[in-house]
């Protein structure tokens, strides 16, 4: 009786929803998924991702597997709560990119009574927490971790091995430049960079990849 008589039923606010892991684990992909059944329940959804990520293309997000939605391309987390007014549900694809601002950005949105929608690389390819990832899950309602397949064991995977020879942090690639592997694997690869990975050639090849 107590919290009948306190609590606001009638105050809104929405929520975060969080969807993380390694490469090749299905994160945009259940992002898409998501967004589309919000859309189709007609309700008006909008889509972020940081400008720098045009891997296949410059405006839609689009997952390993080809599904694609359209999105707003943008350069800081800033643009997202200005761009975002009005909507009822926006989604946020490679998370990682964005600056530390938007952990507050998602917040006053949800705040303001919009579901959130944020996918991305939970570990960089060093093995350590990415950008404002962890905070966005710690503060997130909910947390959805998605595997990979491990390429060497098989096992599920949530370790993005870098095969190229490129320490910077922010390396957009495929398969060409990543592979998921599993806790054992990525640990054995790191201790034995010259390994051959299964599609053939040593993981300390160079690509063209896009570095940036």
């Amino acid at each position: 009786m107590f919290l009948e008589n306190t609590v606001n039923h009638k105050e809104q606010f929405g929520w975060i929803e969080v969807i993380c892991g390694s490469m090749f684990s299905g994160k945009t992909e259940e992002l898409i998924r998501r967004l589309k059944r919000a859309q189709f329940a007609k309700q008006k959804i909008e889509i972020f991702k940081p400008a720098i990520d045009t891997r296949y293309h410059e405006e839609m997000v689009v997952s390993h597997d080809a599904n694609e939605i359209r999105s707003t391309p943008v350069t800081s987390s800033a643009m997202i709560r200005l761009l975002a007014q009005g909507c009822d549900v926006i989604g946020i694809d490679e998370a990682q990119f964005f600056d530390d601002e938007i952990v507050a950005v998602c917040n006053d949105l949800a705040n303001s009574g919009i579901r959130v929608i944020v996918a991305g690389l939970d570990m960089d390819f060093k093995g350590n927490p990415f950008g404002p990832m962890p905070a966005l899950m710690a503060t997130a309602e909910y947390v959805t971790k998605v595997h990979a397949v491990c390429t060497r064991t098989g096992n599920l995977a949530n370790y993005s091995f870098r095969k190229a020879n490129n320490d910077n942090l922010v390396l957009l690639g495929e398969t060409e430049e990543y592979e998921p592997l599993s806790r054992a694997a990525y640990f054995e690869a790191m201790r034995n960079p010259h390994i051959q990975s299964p599609e053939g050639g040593t993981t300390e090849e160079s690509t063209n990849a896009e570095t940036l």
